[in-house]
């Protein structure tokens, strides 16, 4: 039992493909055991942070060039958040409330570091026991944030998943054992014992959806779990309850209830509309309006202020609804507002001995091992695509259907001059067939995308190893690929009676899919979306084929575009095709025989295998080079799209 629990991750046992499983009674330590017994306490202060509204482009430029229409200056814009200040203390729950445009969202992105970093920067905007915060660095490594969609992998289960997220963020100090340990701990303590072995679903579309996944307030304790893993003394959370059902998001409260009071632990979370049970787990509101904060304190707090104003609570809203809406109207009578805001237990917990002469115990949580990186990695990459069964069978059968398709059109070509042009078709269709058939893998690759942003917004690991391992992972599965594409189309089309040749053969259309893969994986870090991106690889291929010497010799392209024949990806592998089959031992081989037979040897030759090379401007001493250049298209195109997560991963609010 325990030699399995401590293979689940390790780098010895990384070609396993199913996850060992346990039942909750086969946890042997409860919930908490593996944190301290006494944890230490936590107060996170905010004093007026505010955030300004992005600057349009646009704005000052018309009345530069309309002078007639800047009569009267525009009006100021306000920002997003106006000097928002509150106090968040361990083992409670501090709700962010508020309508929509409020600035809920933006306030959880920048206390979880996912801000400009200028609105921190000025101490003491943010203090954590009295320490000031004024990088986003530290605000990563001090907060855990889980986001309102649910980014995770929907082919790994529940179990894979937080285990992959702890493999990731506890550092190699911490054993196999104690990760399978924490993580049993944390199922149990997030009720996801029940459905540890369950795949998470609910995302990724059909083709990576299971027939069956965990609901949809389990998979947002997942998230919830994936983020607790490394115990952060702040937990944010936007909208946690968005999308669940009044039970599920009852449940959800409860459960954090539970965990700030077991952990200690800061929890501060948006909610858009809390029904009477929400409120009863709720230690205090912020509520905002337009940035700015409304009110400040608790429910009875709340419900004094609004009795103050004359405002009397109907039987069909709870408090906090009211105040919401009424909030818009009191924010035109400043007075109004303010004893609606209500800061003065803002300034009572301020000077509270617990806020000052606190300390802030953080480890560094620096890169593991990259060796360490890559194979967890692989391994997760490996899961996902064998799971992905349609997929995998698609390309498979793909490649036989197509093998087969194009051995029986071009059945048994002759060795005359139409024979000739007709093994040159064959080549240039079976490259645009072979580079446009990964497509498919696009929108599988767009959502494990987001998956992939919000583990190195976290610094799970390094962007770089995810390249590797993705690669790792397809080479082996497109070489075999190419064999079923190769093995049929080569004999049945009746190609070069060698066994060399074939295997060079198949070596040519490996690296022709390895390219195609690196192309579509860079286009998938590009594109915003699938359809975008599907048009992009379309153009790409497009213009491609279109300067690949097929169809205009390389001496009749304009000036201008003659470099789009050295980058064209289809030059490379079609030169290879031919000088396998007219190069080496046929260079100097009858290929093209006229008035007999070429089996009989009667007949007069046309043309041997190095006069086709040579009608086609192709040097035979450039095979290997070709070998190189498609390598280099494989690895430019992944660092190409490393240096795009990167730029993607320094951007984002996941």
């Amino acid at each position: 039992m325990d030699q399995d629990l401590s293979s689940e991750l390790d780098p010895a046992l990384l070609l396993s493909t199913s996850a060992s499983s346990s039942s909750p009674q086969d946890s042997a330590s409860p919930s908490f055991s593996f944190y301290p017994p006494s944890p230490p306490e936590y107060t996170l202060a905010v004093t007026n942070l505010s955030c300004p509204a992005p600057r349009r482009a646009n704005a000052t430029l018309l009345p530069r060039f309309l002078p007639s229409f800047s009569a009267a200056p525009p009006p100021a814009a306000e920002g997003l958040l106006n000097s928002v200040s509150f106090i968040a203390s361990s083992s409670s729950i501090l709700a962010v409330v508020g309508p929509s445009g409020a600035g809920k969202s933006t306030l959880l992105r920048i206390l979880s570091g996912r801000g400009t970093g200028s609105e921190i920067a000025k101490a003491p905007t943010v203090c954590i026991n009295g320490n000031a915060v004024t990088s986003r660095a530290q605000l990563r490594r001090t907060c855990g944030f889980v986001t309102q969609d649910d980014n995770l992998l929907p082919l790994l289960t529940v179990r894979e998943t937080i285990l992959f997220a702890a493999r990731f963020r506890l550092g190699s100090s911490v054993t196999a054992r104690e990760r399978h340990e924490r993580v049993e701990a944390l199922m149990q303590e997030l009720r996801l014992s029940e459905v540890a072995d369950s795949y998470v679903g609910g995302g990724g579309g059909e083709a990576m959806s299971p027939s069956r996944g965990v609901s949809g307030g389990e998979r947002k304790r997942v998230s919830i779990a994936v983020d607790m893993v490394h115990d952060p003394p702040v937990l944010l959370l936007d909208e946690p309850t968005s999308g669940l059902d009044s039970r599920s998001a009852v449940d959800v409260l409860a459960l954090l209830h539970e965990v700030a009071r077991a952990r200690r632990q800061v929890v501060v979370l948006s909610i858009h509309q809390p029904s009477y049970r929400m409120l009863g787990y709720i230690s205090s509101l912020l509520l905002l309006s337009r940035g700015a904060v409304a009110h400040c304190g608790s429910l009875r707090s709340l419900e004094d202020a609004l009795a103050r104003l004359g405002h009397k609570i109907p039987a069909q809203l709870n408090p906090l609804e009211l105040a919401m809406e009424v909030t818009e109207q009191l924010q035109a009578d400043r007075a109004k507002f303010a004893e609606l805001r209500d800061s003065d237990q803002y300034e009572e917990e301020r000077e509270s001995p617990g806020v000052a002469n606190g300390s802030l115990q953080v480890p560094e949580h620096g890169y593991g091992s990259r060796a360490v990186e890559v194979a967890a990695l692989t391994v997760r990459c490996w899961r996902t695509m064998y799971r992905t069964q349609q997929l995998f069978a698609a390309r498979a059968a793909q490649a036989v259907v197509g093998g087969l398709g194009l051995g029986s059109v071009f059945f048994r070509v002759r060795a005359d001059p139409d024979g000739l042009a007709l093994r040159l078709g064959l080549f240039a269709f079976s490259l645009s067939f072979l580079l446009s058939s990964t497509v498919e893998a696009l929108p599988i690759l767009l959502h494990e995308r987001r998956v992939l942003m919000r583990e190195a917004s976290r610094r799970a690991y390094r962007l770089s190893s995810y390249v590797v391992a993705n690669a790792l992972v397809f080479a082996p599965c497109l070489l075999a690929v190419a064999v079923l594409f190769s093995a049929p189309v080569y004999w049945l089309v009746g190609l070069r009676a060698s066994l060399a040749a074939f295997g060079f053969f198949v070596l040519a259309v490996w690296l022709i899919v390895l390219m195609a893969s690196s192309l579509v994986l860079f286009l998938s870090a590009v594109s915003p979306d699938f359809i975008l991106g599907n048009s992009l690889i379309c153009i790409f291929l497009g213009v491609f084929f279109l300067f690949s010497g097929y169809f205009i010799p390389k001496e009749s392209i304009p000036r201008y575009w003659a470099f789009m024949y050295y980058v064209s990806m289809y030059r490379y592998p079609l030169d290879l095709l031919l000088i396998n089959e007219y190069g080496g031992g046929a260079r100097d081989k009858c290929v093209a025989w006229v008035g007999g037979d070429a089996m009989n040897g009667d007949g007069v030759c046309l043309s041997t295998g190095g006069d086709v090379l040579r009608g086609r401007g192709v040097d035979e001493g450039m095979r290997w080079v070709n070998v190189g250049v498609m390598l280099g298209f494989f690895l430019v195109y992944r660092i190409m799209c490393w240096a795009v997560l990167v730029r993607r991963a320094s951007k984002t609010t996941l």
